[in-house]
Formats: C-alpha cells, sequence, structure tokens
C-alpha cells in the first residue's frame, strides 16, 4: 500500500483508519480523491495485518460529497462517454467497499451528503454524533436518486418507503431518525471513540468468519432463500475447517475467553 494523496491513513493496532480530510469545505470528493479511495480499498483485499476499518471526517464534518466546483461543474461540460466513465469509477468506490474483506465501520457527524452518504451507506455498521445530517440529495441538482447503487442498497436498510422519500426529496434526515430507522447502530457522542472500539472488537474476532459474513450479507441480496440456505450451509463448513473455531471450543472447554487469531 501506498501512502495516500488525498485523504488520511493510520492504523492503530489492527484497525486501519481512513480520514476524509478537506474540513474547510466539509470534507467533498473529487475526481481524484474517488479514484484513490477506490484504489485504496481494493488495495485493502491483500493486506492481512488490517482487520477492521473506520472511515471518518475531520472537522466535524462527514463529507458533503462531490465538490460542487471540481466536479460538478466539470461533469456539465462533458460529453456521454466521459459521464459514463466518470459514474462507473465512483460506482467503483461502492463495490471496492463491499468486496474489501474488512468489516467497515462509519463514524459519522455534521454533514454527511450526497456520495458521502452512499460512502455510509456502503459500509457495514454506521455510529452517528448527534449532529449528523444526513442527505441523498442528488435530486437538489437535477440528478435521479439512482446513483452509486443507492436504489439496492438504501431501501434494504431502511425500507422501501422511507428510502422512496430520502430520494425523491433529497431532505436530510437527523442522527435520531437514522437511529430508529436501522440507518445507524448507534448515536454517541463524541463518535470516534465508540466506533473505533467497535472496529477493535471486530478487529480482535474471528476475522476470517467475519469476511465470510460480509460475503454472505452482499452475495445473499441476490438469492432466493433455499440458494441462500445452500450458501450458508458451504460457507459455514468452511468456517468450520478454521483454527479459530478449534480455538473458541478449546477455550470453552477450559472455561477462558478464546483468542482469535484470524485463522
Amino acid at each position: 500500500m501506498t501512502n495516500p494523496k488525498h485523504f488520511l491513513w493510520r492504523t492503530e493496532g489492527k484497525v486501519g483508519v481512513i480520514t476524509l480530510n478537506r474540513p474547510e469545505k466539509k470534507n467533498p470528493l473529487t475526481f481524484q480523491s474517488y479514484a484513490e479511495l477506490r484504489d485504496h480499498f481494493r488495495s485493502l483485499q491483500g493486506v492481512s495485518s488490517v482487520k477492521s476499518i473506520v472511515v471518518t471526517g475531520a472537522g466535524g464534518n462527514f463529507c458533503s460529497g462531490g465538490d460542487v466546483h471540481e466536479i460538478i461543474g466539470p461533469l456539465t461540460k462533458m460529453q456521454m462517454p466521459e459521464l459514463l466513465q466518470f459514474t462507473r469509477m465512483t460506482g467503483d468506490l461502492v463495490k471496492a467497499m463491499r468486496h474489501c474483506p474488512q468489516p467497515i465501520v462509519a463514524a459519522v457527524e455534521g454533514v454527511c451528503a450526497g456520495a458521502g452518504a452512499l460512502v455510509a451507506l456502503a459500509s457495514d455498521l454506521r455510529y452517528a454524533a448527534p449532529s449528523a445530517k444526513c442527505a441523498f440529495l442528488f435530486v437538489r441538482v437535477g440528478l435521479a436518486g439512482a446513483d452509486m447503487g443507492a436504489c439496492a442498497m438504501l431501501p434494504r436498510v431502511i425500507g422501501q418507503g422511507r428510502a422512496a422519500e430520502l430520494l425523491y426529496t433529497g431532505r436530510s434526515f437527523s442522527a435520531e431518525e437514522g437511529l430508529a430507522w436501522g440507518f445507524y447502530n448507534r448515536v454517541a457522542d463524541p463518535v470516534l471513540p465508540p466506533a473505533l472500539e467497535l472496529a477493535r472488537e471486530l478487529a480482535d474476532g474471528p476475522t476470517f468468519a467475519h469476511s465470510v459474513t460480509k460475503k454472505m450479507l452482499h452475495q445473499e441480496w441476490n438469492a432466493g432463500v433455499d440458494e441462500a440456505i445452500e450458501m450458508e450451509a458451504q460457507a459455514q463448513a468452511i468456517c468450520m475447517q478454521t483454527n479459530d473455531f478449534r480455538r473458541a471450543y478449546e477455550a470453552f472447554a477450559a472455561k477462558r475467553k478464546p483468542v482469535f487469531e484470524g485463522d
């Protein structure tokens, strides 16, 4: 892995932390940062020392979406081939997050809008500060709510009716609403410490099994129940061959807490 230029990256033990770092503009994304985030999540597939990831923003905000002058302005001057190249690239960021084997925890505070809301949605778990204001605001700039997989993912997280309202109106929703709907797993102030605590807990767990859980949660969206049951039978049989499964049994027999190593 290389040091990124368009966001901050650090590791705290087995936890990797991505910080979107343009606080003076509420951490918007640019063509370059989209691509670099995509490549970074892809590269994490081969980094065994990082067991979980936290995504957050600097300066009290998560991400205000695509930069108005650096992205939206240039897009109005592009032709279809260039536009399609861009929209596929932004979608590839979500794909990279979903195919990244490590669980991703979003720590959201302040503004979380547009593409920023999709980064939060593409994460596996979401913690929010009371200040969090999230909006899928594509309609506000004359675009469809169908962006970066929103029409597929958001209804599965909060339900079809709520997702339709947010995607048609572009309105923001509060941390309390998001918690009640299941968009957020927890509201905390400050939000980063408990998000890191959760990520550390995941990193200390059976991380191979976590990667299988993540993969199955993603793949089973497109499966019928019978097919999903068979998929899970095969996945769980693989997990039963791991050393972590054996460690858990030996620890239970010895009446002690298991120490997982991810193999």
